[in-house]
């Protein structure tokens, strides 16, 4: 027997903003809110599915240092190209971390900064 992710938590300042923008990012819905301090999105069948669900919460402190864990994400319906042009407009913002241009990935940031990373594959919608 093993493990599998259900939920992903991601603290953040302000936890619509970025449910909008993820929502927009994963063609996910809003599971579930509390009070301002948490929105759980998802995919439309809801948590146990295939896919994880995110719980953005509310985190008023900024992370001292970098996080250790971000998000990689994959076309399923465009390439790569067209899919970058999609998230740039939703938000997105391009990340220098120090690559080198060769690499098959781009690294971009949320509107609150955290890194994520759109590949070059792409894969079967779910």
């Amino acid at each position: 027997m093993a493990c599998r992710i259900g939920e992903l938590v991601l603290g953040c300042h302000d936890p619509e903003v970025l449910a909008r923008f993820w929502c927009e990012v994963l063609d996910f819905v809003v599971l579930d809110r509390e009070d301002g301090e948490m929105v759980e999105i998802g995919p439309r069948e809801g948590f146990g599915g295939p896919q994880p669900t995110i719980i953005l919460s509310r985190q008023d402190e900024p992370e001292k240092r970098k996080s250790r864990l971000h998000i990689d994400v994959n076309a399923t319906d465009r390439d790569q190209d067209a899919e970058l042009e999609r998230l740039l407009k939703i938000g997105a913002r391009p990340a220098d971390i120090g690559q080198t241009g060769e690499e098959h990935w781009h690294v971009l940031t949320d509107p609150e900064g955290n890194e994520f990373c759109l590949l070059k594959t792409r894969l079967n919608p779910l």
